[in-house]
């Protein structure tokens, strides 16, 4: 992932993942804007290496040993899918994996940064709760790395998503090995937040970790994630209630 590849790419560079409980530790994977530029025409660098596609640069199949030029990366992440300003704050409502319990997601881009191996990456701060009790608690911290404690970078949402894509979107071997795969067009969407006429699906699995279970999300240019929902493992499902700024 050493070339600029698809500008605006988007791959988890860390997770400080957490329980309300025990605030231990349980993972570093790895979340970032993987490009020297923007899809929405932020800067750029004057050369630009062939572009390659999200299922070379993060393979689901054979040996993962991803390389990352920090050089190649800049601060701002503005993917059209997942774009993520500093300041805003995302608020999901939905039902847990057993189809019935409530469940909220709150998921805020804080205006602060940290550097992981030279790269400063944005810090967004992702809160589950039921009932009002938080359940579950997140740091995912996005921009580019090289991977730490045996993980490796993954991609979050390309830059230019094709059909078929198939790209891994965290690597941590026994912890964290979800992977994603672009279905195309999701068609009109409605969501407590608004409706959309045109979407982007993708579907998500764990094969090792979650066997069986699948997760479609469907986003939109602009805004970025709006639904989620399993369908096959379990009943987990969550919308685009609101967002503020």
């Amino acid at each position: 992932m050493n070339e600029r590849e698809q500008e605006g790419t988007i791959a988890r560079l860390g997770r400080s993942a957490r329980t309300a409980a025990s605030m231990v530790v349980l993972a570093l994977v790895v979340g970032l804007a993987s490009g020297c530029g923007s899809s929405g025409g932020g800067s750029s660098s004057s050369t630009t290496a062939a572009a390659k596609s999200a299922s070379g640069l993060a393979p689901i199949h054979g040996t993962y040993s991803p390389s990352i030029d920090p050089k190649n990366f800049v601060r701002k992440i503005d993917n059209r899918y997942f774009p993520l300003e500093p300041g805003t704050t995302f608020h999901y409502k939905g039902v847990h994996e057993n189809g019935r319990t409530p469940q909220t997601d709150d998921e805020v881009v804080t205006h602060q940064t940290k550097k992981i191996l030279r790269v400063t990456c944005t810090v967004v701060r992702d809160t589950v709760s039921s009932r009002g009790k938080p359940i579950e608690k997140t740091f995912d911290w996005y921009a580019q790395d090289k991977g730490i404690d045996g993980a490796q970078p993954g991609i979050i949402m390309p830059g230019s998503p094709h059909r078929g894509d198939a790209y891994r979107q965290e690597y941590y071997p026994h912890h964290a090995l979800d992977q994603a795969r672009v279905l195309g067009s999701g068609g009109a969407v409605e969501v407590p937040y608004g409706s959309y006429k045109d979407t982007l699906l993708t579907v998500e699995t764990s094969p090792q970790i979650d066997p069986g279970v699948a997760e479609r999300k469907y986003y939109v240019a602009g805004l970025g994630d709006i639904k989620e929902k399993t369908v096959s493992g379990n009943r987990e499902q969550i919308e685009l209630v609101s967002v503020s700024r």
